[in-house]
């Protein structure tokens, strides 16, 4: 099984979508890290199981400097936002997403 890994940042605002109030619900922005893990058994006709800056650019071209309510067709909480990073990117079972240095969130396909 051949692995990579791609970590970069990007810059966006989003509000939250609460049952309950919160200061999340506001409009606000962060410096999001993304880690983005995929795996496969055979790479491609390029010895690559993606090309890094392929990842980046599926994922940065969609969100950087947006406000992510207008871009994402969900509430765009980490955990969702790692979901629709791992379903987003070829060959990809898991991310991680870090809206600040203490607060993170993954998400991992089953098998």
């Amino acid at each position: 099984m051949y692995y990579v890994k791609k970590t970069f940042e990007f810059s966006a605002a989003h509000r939250l979508e609460l049952n309950y109030e919160s200061q999340c619900s506001n409009l606000h922005g962060h410096n999001w890290r993304v880690t983005v893990e995929c795996r496969s058994k055979e790479v491609d006709k390029n010895g690559m199981v993606v090309d890094f800056s392929h990842i980046k650019r599926m994922i940065m071209d969609r969100v950087d400097h947006k406000i992510l309510n207008k871009v994402l067709d969900f509430n765009p909480t980490a955990e969702n936002i790692a979901r629709w990073v791992v379903d987003s990117v070829p060959n990809c079972y898991r991310a991680e997403v870090e809206e600040s240095s203490s607060n993170w969130a993954a998400y991992e396909k089953e098998d």
